[in-house]
């Protein structure tokens, strides 16, 4: 069950909480995400070049759109990035977030809709909930009422969406189509599992098969379709946050790392904690959809 794969940390971007992986196909670079120091970072595989910009909040993912720039989930609301010139715009805040709410991870399915979910920002209230952003509207969709939001995921058909409840230490599944989501169902109880560990963020691979990070448990994970743990990857950090796949055959994964609950104790036994690493993939992943603006 456990692959022991190269594993290389590609970047020390020293993460307090690094998440939002994802690959850019057009400009192939990947982007992610350090939450707690408002950091919205790219870096390209090719050259190694890399660099951040600041939001003007904390920042939970950023999503390449159809029409050009970024759109991004801050804390206070929706944004689109433009690279070129590095500005943050308010686009919408989210109508009924409480205030002590932070907007978390998120993903596109094939109609260029984008799931995201809010949460607690001291992570005690379960105040979280699921929205889906459709060409400029927002609207609540799907599961509600959790303290610590991840993901969602959605296959390449999109006929499924994965979403996370991290605290429950629960990964739920509903069907989704063009016309919207259905009632959310037990995926998997990691918490079997990974007793001490949480799942974080969600992707899909090409086989229909879903991985997810591992807080406090030092791996990814690999499900099947059913549900059935299948491979987990160990990762030298402690909080692996997320994974997605990149490179130009989507063959390489790339993984979050988080410090934010580390003591100098722990990063001395786990120095790279905070990167962002990379592995080649057993299995390659698929393109994911633009968002769409309007």
């Amino acid at each position: 069950m456990e692959m022991n794969l190269p594993v290389t940390a590609v970047l020390a971007a020293d993460s307090r909480l690094g998440e939002g992986v994802l690959w850019d196909e057009a400009r192939a670079v990947v982007w992610f995400v350090d939450i707690k120091r408002h950091r919205l970072w790219h870096f390209d595989p090719a050259t190694g070049s890399n660099a951040y910009a600041e939001a003007p909040e904390q920042i939970g993912w950023a999503i390449p759109t159809e029409e050009g720039p970024l759109l991004c989930g801050l804390k206070d609301g929706l944004y689109t990035f433009a690279p070129e010139s590095g500005t943050f715009t308010k686009l919408c805040t989210i109508p009924g977030e409480p205030a002590t709410n932070r907007l978390n991870d998120a993903c596109t399915d094939p109609w260029g809709r984008v799931w995201f979910g809010s949460m607690d920002d001291g992570e005690a209230e379960a105040s979280g909930r699921f929205y889906v952003f459709d060409r400029g509207e927002v609207r609540p969709a799907g599961p509600s009422g959790i303290r610590i939001t991840n993901g969602p995921a959605v296959n390449a058909a999109g006929t499924c969406i994965y979403f996370t409840d991290t605290a429950g230490q629960k990964m739920l599944v509903a069907d989704l189509s063009a016309d919207g989501v259905g009632e959310a169902r037990l995926f998997a109880d990691t918490a079997e599992l990974f007793p001490g560990a949480y799942p974080d963020g969600p992707v899909v691979d090409a086989e229909d098969h879903v991985w997810t990070g591992l807080y406090l448990g030092s791996c990814v994970a690999r499900f099947s379709p059913d549900g059935t743990l299948v491979a987990t990857v160990p990762i030298p950090a402690r909080d692996i946050t997320k994974m997605a796949f990149g490179g130009s055959d989507l063959g390489t994964a790339y993984v979050t790392s988080a410090t934010k609950n580390m003591s100098q104790q722990d990063m001395a036994a786990m120095p790279l904690a905070g990167s962002l690493f990379a592995f080649p993939a057993p299995v390659r992943g698929f393109a994911q959809a633009r968002a769409r603006l309007g």
